[in-house]
């Protein structure tokens, strides 16, 4: 049995062009399977496999049940949203509320859509983009290209730790190249809107715009999802 129906996975269809040349055309599933691959690599396999609409518990709470419908009908527009301005999607706000299990959760959700999506967990991917950018410049661009062209790209803990100018040069770079080709974002951040915004002008308020119309804010610290599970 073939996981892709389309090429049999070998990542390529084959077909005669215009010219009447036999052509390879790479399969749409080799992006979905780049998607999943970046999730491995990124060490959180356990809880992308765990982090599921189903397994948000949201205990009562208005504020977590309400990030959940979020999120849910964030997944059941995309298709509808996806090429237009305000087509991401932003968790802010208190710790432990369960802003990346839902950014996870709505990657699985794109990915099973045959939707490919990047995952950039912040703090480790500026991380490397920034040692590559003194040891292998080609390196660099290539993965810098593929947060910037990705056809959706989940940012997770963004502006989590200490910020430098280079951090900031770099996601303006991603951010804004998304911003001005309308590519759509899932971002996680303890960050207030005001703090996104004094972070960076430019970069908070083309994350602000792109997410207006889906934006989580988590603020009452009683939220804590993780704390509240392992009482649970």
């Amino acid at each position: 049995m073939y996981h892709c129906d389309i090429c049999n996975d070998e990542g390529f269809t084959y077909h005669d062009d215009d010219e009447g040349r036999f052509i390879a055309v790479p399969c749409t599933c080799r992006e979905i399977r780049n998607s999943i691959r970046l999730m491995e690599n990124s060490g959180i396999t356990d809880a992308f496999l765990r982090c599921t609409f189903d397994s948000y518990k949201t205990m009562n709470l208005e504020s977590l049940q309400r990030g959940k419908r979020q999120a849910e009908k964030y997944v059941e527009d995309f298709l509808d949203i996806e090429k237009k301005t305000r087509n991401s999607i932003l968790f802010s706000g208190q710790v432990g509320a369960g802003k990346t299990h839902l950014g996870i959760a709505i990657s699985q959700e794109l990915i099973q859509k045959g939707i490919a999506v990047s995952y950039m967990p912040y703090r480790t991917a500026v991380t490397k983009l920034k040692q590559n950018i003194v040891n292998d410049e080609a390196t660099y661009e290539k993965e810098l290209n593929q947060y910037r062209k990705a056809r959706v790209l989940f940012i997770d803990d963004f502006l989590k730790g200490k910020i430098t100018e280079s951090d900031i040069n770099m996601m303006y770079e991603i951010v804004n190249y998304r911003y001005m080709n309308q590519l759509p974002m899932i971002i996680s951040t303890e960050k207030s809107l005001r703090e996104l915004i004094q972070f960076d002008e430019a970069i908070g308020s083309r994350i602000i715009e792109m997410s207006r119309e889906h934006v989580v804010v988590f603020k009452d610290k009683s939220l804590n999802y993780r704390l509240k599970q392992e009482v649970v």
